[in-house]
């Protein structure tokens, strides 16, 4: 890496959208690129020609680049100039704030995970393995494509998509096949209903937050006519609420700071449906410096320390976001997570709190982890 390009602070979540033929995946990014929160997205696909994005219909394209408007842009690529790509598209000049590999053509979804995984790249994160699966046709998928096995066992969320062709209780059997599916010692993906690849785009990322204003006043865009369109074919209501509905939040919040193997048993025990975890944690005397920004999608699960700012209130937050988990359990254990007492202000670490925080610090990237 080069040494002159330090990671950017805030580090680009890279997801992998897989799913066969005829699965709504294309549906879903559509919906993802209309609906993306203020947030500048970059998607990789494997041939322009095998995807229809709706924005490409306005915008150029400039050898293997098109741009989408509104600061979003997609590659063409092959998976040997993957990793060139990601270091393009996470330069400072690119200024986007999410990537999303569309995997048809590049590889196998879990290969596409490991690339990232192993990437030497400091400007990217891991942002989860999502697989979208026809309800209607789910049966004759797996007919045609045994591997689907193999994709659901390792993927982080599970979109069951065309749920308006499916019965209630065929959509609670393939949910069911769905959690066999799960790889041995880890839970089965979370798994979100959908029509139309309709899914919050929250539960992927984050809404942009642009201090300058830029996205505040702007002329009106052909991301809005679009998202307007969907809006009016939705119904009066909406759709967001029933987007929302989808899927369960947890918010907690703790003044006491939280003991690390308490938190580390939590994290490694994260039940069935739990999709994605962020916010911030306080350890108190295990380190007194820093706050621990969190980020897990699925399985991954990263710490980065990040110094308290001066006079910041000393406390953990964190979002819990998933489907079919019981929030007031969730909440509870994560209470029970926490130190008996707040420390006393000039109490230090010692040996003990050092040894605690081991846990935390096995899923803290290092400097020398880039190079």
């Amino acid at each position: 890496m080069n040494a002159s390009s330090p990671p950017r602070k805030q580090q680009i979540p890279v997801i992998v959208l897989a799913g066969f033929l005829g699965s709504g995946k294309t549906t879903l990014l559509n919906h993802l690129l209309r609906n993306r929160a203020g947030n500048r997205i970059g998607v990789i696909v494997n041939d322009f020609g095998a995807i229809e994005i709706d924005a490409m219909t306005v915008s150029g394209q400039a050898g293997s680049t098109v741009s989408l408007g509104n600061g979003c842009l997609c590659c063409a690529v092959d998976a040997s100039e993957l990793d060139t790509f990601l270091e393009t598209l996470t330069g400072p000049a690119a200024r986007l704030d999410v990537i999303v590999i569309e995997a048809s053509g590049l590889a196998e979804p879990q290969e596409l995970v490991r690339m990232i995984l192993a990437s030497e790249n400091p400007h990217i994160v891991y942002g989860g393995l999502i697989e979208v699966v026809d309800a209607a046709e789910f049966d004759a998928t797996r007919e045609r494509h045994p591997e689907i096995d193999r994709h659901l066992a390792v993927a982080d969320l599970v979109v069951l998509n065309k749920t308006d062709r499916a019965g209630h209780e065929e959509q609670t059997r393939i949910q069911d096949v769905i959690a066999a599916a799960a790889a041995p010692g880890r839970p089965g993906a979370a798994v979100i209903r959908a029509t139309y690849g309709r899914i919050d785009p929250e539960l992927l990322f984050d809404p942009a937050l642009r201090p300058d204003g830029e996205e505040k006043a702007r002329q009106l865009t052909f991301e809005d006519l679009l998202r307007d369109r969907s809006e009016e074919e939705a119904g009066e209501d909406g759709h967001a609420h029933h987007l929302h509905a989808a899927y369960d939040s947890v918010s907690f919040t703790a003044d006491v700071p939280m003991n690390p193997r308490r938190l580390m048993a939590f994290l490694d025990s994260r039940p069935q449906g739990l999709y994605r975890i962020k916010g911030f944690v306080d350890f108190g005397v295990g380190d007194r410096a820093n706050k621990y920004a969190l980020h897990a999608v699925g399985r991954f699960l990263r710490f980065e320390p990040q110094p308290w700012g001066r006079g910041e209130p000393r406390r953990t937050q964190l979002v819990l976001i998933g489907s079919g988990i019981a929030p007031d359990a969730l909440h509870k254990e994560l209470a029970d997570c926490r130190e008996n007492a707040a420390p006393a202000p000039d109490a230090t670490q010692d040996a003990a709190h050092e040894r605690s925080m081991w846990g935390v610090l096995r899923y803290v990237q290092r400097p020398d982890d880039d190079a």
